[in-house]
Order: C-alpha cells, then sequence, then structure tokens
C-alpha cells in the first residue's frame, strides 16, 4: 500500500515521498525499506536517526527529526495501530464445521460461523453470524455469543454467559465459573450457589487465561469496549464500565464497580464492594482498598492520589537521615549540660 494511501486512511498526512510502497510495520532498530515504523519516545532518537524504514509515523512536532518519507499524525501511536492493521489484516474466515466438534441439535449457529477441531456447543447456545470457534473451545448451554466474534482455542463460556458483537477472546479465558462465595458454619464453609451470570458487550478484547466470575445473584458486566489482558481475576458481581482497560495480573473482589474510561496498570489489588468513578488511572502494584469519587491518578497502598503518594514516598526515603538528625538534636542538650 502506498503511504498517500495509508495516510488517507488513518487521518494523518504526507511528507516526502507519498508513492513509498509499503508492505508491513517494524521497529525503528528492525524496519527495512518496505516497513512502516513510528517515533513517539524521545529516547530512541538514535534509533529514529539511524533507521532504515520506508516511512515513519511521526507527530508534527518531531517531523523534522527524519530526512525520509514520513506519516504526520497528532496522535502518532494510534496511526500506526491503524496503519499495522491495514498492512496485516486478520486472517479470513472460513466458514465450516469441523467433523470432531460437537454440536447439540438445538444450538443455532449464523450464517458464515466456523467452529474448530473438537469444540463442544452445548444445549440452546446460539452463535451469531460470523462468530469463530476455536481449536478445544467449550460453549455452554444457553450461551450467547454475538456476531462476528472470536474464541481462540481453550475458551471456556459456561452457561448462561453473553458474549456482544465484535469480541475477541484469547486462549484459556473462563467466563462464567462461579464466583467465591462462601459461608461460614462454625468452622465449616457452605458454599453459597452463584446464580447470576457474564454479560459482556460489544467490542470487548479479553486476554490469555483470565477468569471474569458469574454473579452470585445479580450478573457480572463486562461494558462496551473494555480491553482486559491476561491473568486478570474478575470476581462475582463485578462492574467493569465501557472503554477501561486493564492490565495484567489485576484481581478485582467481588461487587466492585469500576467506572467508564478508567484505565488500570498491572498488579492492581481491588477489594471488595468498592464504586471507582469515571476517569480514573490506578498505577502498578497500587491497593484499593476503598471507593474513588474523583477522577485522577492514584497509587500507593493503599491507593491515594499520585501527587501526595509520590511526595510520601520521597519523605520516606529520607526518613534515615531525618532519625539521625533527631538523634543529633536530642543528645545536643545532655551533652552540652555534661561539658
Amino acid at each position: 500500500m502506498r503511504l498517500s494511501e495509508l495516510a488517507q486512511r488513518v487521518g494523518g498526512s504526507v511528507a516526502g515521498d507519498g508513492a513509498r510502497e509499503l508492505l508491513g510495520v517494524a521497529t525503528l532498530a528492525r524496519a527495512g525499506a518496505t516497513e512502516l515504523s513510528f517515533f513517539v519516545n524521545r529516547r530512541y532518537r538514535r534509533q529514529l536517526a539511524d533507521t532504515a524504514a520506508g516511512a515513519v509515523v511521526l507527530a508534527p512536532g518531531d517531523s523534522g527529526l527524519f530526512a525520509g518519507p514520513r506519516l504526520i499524525a497528532n496522535n502518532p501511536y494510534l496511526a500506526f495501530a491503524r496503519a499495522a492493521a491495514l498492512l496485516h489484516p486478520a486472517p479470513q474466515l472460513s466458514p465450516g464445521i469441523d467433523p470432531t466438534a460437537r454440536i447439540h441439535a438445538s444450538a443455532r449457529l449464523g450464517q458464515g460461523v466456523q467452529v474448530q477441531v473438537q469444540a463442544v456447543i452445548e444445549a440452546d447456545a446460539q452463535l451469531g453470524d460470523g462468530v469463530q470457534i476455536g481449536a478445544a473451545c467449550y460453549v455452554g448451554e444457553g450461551v450467547v455469543v454475538g456476531a462476528g466474534s472470536r474464541l481462540a482455542p481453550r475458551v471456556t463460556l459456561l452457561a448462561g454467559t453473553q458474549i456482544g458483537a465484535r469480541c475477541l477472546i484469547h486462549p484459556g479465558a473462563v467466563l462464567g465459573a462461579d464466583g467465591f462465595g462462601l459461608a461460614n458454619d462454625r468452622g465449616v464453609w457452605v458454599k453459597v450457589p452463584q446464580l447470576g451470570r457474564v454479560v459482556v458487550g460489544d467490542d470487548v478484547e479479553i486476554g490469555a487465561n483470565t477468569t471474569i466470575d458469574r454473579g452470585a445473584l445479580d450478573d457480572t458486566v463486562i461494558g462496551n469496549g473494555v480491553k482486559l489482558d491476561n491473568l486478570i481475576q474478575v470476581a462475582h458481581g463485578v462492574h467493569i464500565g465501557d472503554h477501561t482497560a486493564i492490565a495484567a495480573c489485576v484481581g478485582i473482589s467481588g461487587s466492585t464497580v469500576i467506572g467508564r474510561h478508567c484505565v488500570i496498570a498491572g498488579g492492581v489489588g481491588f477489594v471488595g464492594h468498592l464504586h471507582i468513578c469515571d476517569h480514573v488511572t490506578v498505577t502498578g502494584m497500587s491497593m484499593v482498598t476503598r471507593s474513588i469519587t474523583r477522577p485522577g491518578v492514584y497509587s500507593g497502598i493503599p491507593a491515594e492520589e499520585a501527587r501526595g503518594w509520590r511526595r510520601n514516598v520521597s519523605r520516606f526515603h529520607q526518613l534515615d537521615e531525618l532519625a539521625r538528625r533527631l538523634l543529633r538534636l536530642e543528645r545536643s542538650p545532655k551533652d552540652a549540660h555534661d561539658e
């Protein structure tokens, strides 16, 4: 694809040779003459100067840093992401049912569905048009999968789970397992039946080996456009608002509500029954123990506004010197009296 066409389709402009033919994308260090790369971090200026890329995506203010063909965009990383999708389109779906798949007679399959080897589709499941079910997937009784959604191999959707349109679920994800609901009878744990569902909106991506538990009574709900990384635990009754992104190894305890357009970094923990408002960012390895009612960036254990947390961390590193100074001050009057 020519650079000029690519720029038009991703919403950018061209500086230099717009006729440059591009076949793929690569990093600045690895890109060749037919590949597109991008530059957003000033730490990579040396790589930008040395790159053999056929073209580079840059912000308007960085255009002068590269002499070759450029795709100029206000958000270079977004433009690069869209360009990469155009240059590396997803494989075309080949509709059909593998003979080793087991599909219940009452299941309903839309047009152009693909069901791969040894997948299981249980009673009353519904698959929309263009759905892809990967090898060894399990689609339980009454599950609904919306049009154009894709399940990678070994995904498990347990009974009653609902998946919206155009979702992507990566290998090993489990949706609809029982939540961790237990009552204590004089030291003996008694299981609380988990009767809700998992309901996932449209355009959601769920990472490998992530688990989303069914609600105890009400549903566990994942909003439209949510992006979940690998190895995330979403407990029963959790609600995650539209277009929130959550990185790997996050644990969200039961009945917590996370708002829209939030960003949760890796390794964050949430205690149960919290309410997190819209437009909140929580930095990596923080522990959220209280509800957050004001948009902003939060850090620490327990999580607090990041600006205050950074000040406290800085003071903590000064603690030893402050203690030594205090000890010297406390000794000074006694030493003077002894003299």
